[in-house]
């Protein structure tokens, strides 16, 4: 599997993590109790903010610079050395509020389990028994808290001092994360969306879908499952065609700028370009033009879901016919929710005969498939890889028009889709770019589990909570109610999916998983049947395998042996 190149952003979510553990109440009681140096806590502060004002540079460069990418996989082997000290100061501070409660019932000299390794069961999540008992005296000293706490600082700001040289400015903002724009011109092939279409179609030409306002509808789905094409399949029908007077395709991507939107709709509604430079006389000139009319509007790869800029650009759409509509195509529930007038249709994922036909047009061409035995043989085995999604397919396709030795075929079988193929990289990692800082860690997690994993919500908001990767709630809200809404944020990203018939359960896509294993790059190791173990890095933090029926325990002895390890977990095989 290639190297990831999400560090920079995966670094942030840690240091926000650092720096949430530092300002609450316990940390903060627990050093103003001792005599630490007063000014440790403040410089490894400072550090910090030096660091992260220059990842987002850091990220960009990594690319194409390997002095860069060695310098974010050391920096943040360091940095989960800090989260495992401060982690170790949580556990004490909370080992002294234990025995403090507890002090009439406890007697001189007894032991209690205050200390933890954190190794889970992902059936049970709960915590597996540790090898001993250990006592309080265990505990990390103050002279070593403090000791470690200045050599972690120490390493931190040797990063610091390696930033002129590697050329990284501060604050330089992250360069957008953009596909290519889209038009509204739809490809010639188009394979297993034409019940899509005619479901969307029929909303497009009823009379009455919504009422009294414009019918808002939304097209759900993962990056690269072909929300775009359907929209363009629709937007180029002859029956839509005839039914509107007007048309207008805007490629809005991550930066909703109302005026520009806007502008977009007024020079294709007037077939002119105009020089308005100001919302109000563009928003004034679309209404006027709008009067009376009916207009078919897509709005293509949404991501904004502030209800109130959604409000203020359609006001001027008032202006025009009741049986105007609007297609809107995006990846996330909550832009679905917020401009939606009717349920979202989620996009599924294309069946096997389906994703065939789009793999051997684009493989084959005008060759006839029939005629290579071997090649199909093979061919179908790579589009089961691509588990339905379009991208994958399509791109795969392409890929292998030019090779006509078998080899060549039987090397991209055995390859990972990831590595092959540059347009679903990008594709679906800038879904995990707009993650929230809090919910990039609970996706990361993930890639412990192995493909095609049947996740339980339950179970797996309890492993976040016992990994201290859910906040604190502010409110009275639990933490399992926190952990929720966390799921609940990433499903509606189309990061998982639910299980068919099974509410509580769900999967995630391959190249979803493979997304989650580059962002954890070489700090996870799952052990699958080909990884030898003798190769575990030792900057692994989280170790998973899936367990054979004959495994003994004795077998991952090297495992223990890696200085930094924090969850080892079996899974059941089958």
């Amino acid at each position: 599997m290639a190297e990831a190149l999400v560090g920079g952003a995966f670094l942030l979510a840690s240091i926000q993590m650092l720096f949430d553990r530092m300002a609450s109440r316990e940390f903060i009681s627990f050093f103003s109790k001792r005599k630490f140096d007063d000014g440790l806590v403040h410089k490894l502060k400072l550090t910090l903010l030096a660091i992260q004002a220059v990842l987002d540079d850091a990220e960009d460069k990594q690319i194409t610079n390997k002095n860069v990418k060695d310098w974010l996989d050391e920096l943040q082997h360091v940095v989960y050395q800090a989260e495992d000290l401060l982690e170790e100061i949580a556990t004490k501070a909370l080992g002294k509020k234990l025995e403090a409660d507890h002090v009439q019932s406890q007697t001189q000299g007894s032991t209690a389990q205050v200390g933890f390794s954190r190794f889970f069961h992902p059936i049970t999540c709960s915590l597996l028994p540790i090898n001993h008992s250990v006592s309080t005296s265990a505990y990390l000293s103050d002279e070593s808290i403090e000791f470690r706490m200045k050599e972690v600082i120490n390493e931190l700001e040797g990063f610091v001092n390696q930033n002129n040289s590697l050329n990284l400015a501060e604050n330089v903002g992250r360069k957008q994360w953009q596909r290519q724009e889209t038009t509204s011109l739809v490809e010639s092939n188009v394979y297993g969306r034409n019940n899509d279409k005619e479901r969307i179609i029929e909303l497009l030409l009823s009379d009455n879908a919504t009422g009294n306002e414009i019918c808002v509808i939304p097209i759900v789905g993962i990056g690269g499952m072909g929300k775009t094409t359907l929209a363009q399949l629709i937007y180029n029908d002859a029956r839509v065609n005839g039914n509107f007077h007007m048309k207008s395709w805007v490629c809005v991507s991550d930066a909703f700028d109302i005026c520009k939107i806007t502008k977009k709709i007024v020079d294709d509604v007037t077939a002119s370009n105009n020089d308005f430079n100001n919302l109000d006389q563009l928003q004034i000139k679309l209404k006027a033009s709008l009067a009376g009319k009916k207009i078919l509007i897509v709005l293509d790869d949404v991501w904004n879901h502030n209800y109130n800029d959604w409000d203020f650009l359609r006001r001027p759409f008032s202006g025009g016919a009741q049986e105007s509509r609007i297609i809107v195509t995006t990846r996330i529930d909550e832009v679905a929710s917020a401009m939606g007038t009717v349920p979202s249709h989620h996009l599924e994922q294309l069946s096997f005969e389906d994703c065939w036909s789009l793999f051997s047009k684009h493989a084959f061409g005008s060759r006839d498939f029939m005629d290579h035995s071997d090649q199909e043989s093979i061919g179908k085995q790579i589009v089961e890889k691509c588990k339905g999604l379009p991208l994958a397919v399509k791109s795969l396709g392409g890929l292998l028009r030019s090779k006509q030795d078998i080899e060549d075929w039987k090397n991209i079988l055995k390859s990972e889709i990831w590595d092959l193929v540059s347009e679903i990289s990008p594709a679906l990692r800038l879904s995990y770019h707009y993650l929230p800082s809090h919910l990039k860690r609970c996706f990361a997690h993930c890639s412990k589990f192995p493909k095609d994993y049947i996740f339980e919500k339950r179970k797996l908001v309890q492993l976040w909570i016992a990994e201290d990767l859910v906040h604190q709630p502010k409110s009275n809200k639990l933490m399992e109610d926190e952990g929720n809404y966390y799921f609940c944020e990433l499903l509606s990203r189309s990061f998982f999916q639910r299980l068919s018939g099974i509410n509580s359960c769900f999967v995630m896509h391959d190249l979803i998983h493979d997304l989650a294993q580059h962002i954890s790059g070489k700090f996870c190791f799952r052990l699958d049947d080909d990884k030898p173990l003798d190769r575990i890095c030792e900057k692994v933090l989280h170790f998973s395998y899936v367990q054979g029926e004959y495994d003994a325990f004795e077998k991952f002895k090297v495992v223990n042996e890696v200085q930094y390890l924090q969850t080892f977990i079996s899974f059941p095989r089958g």
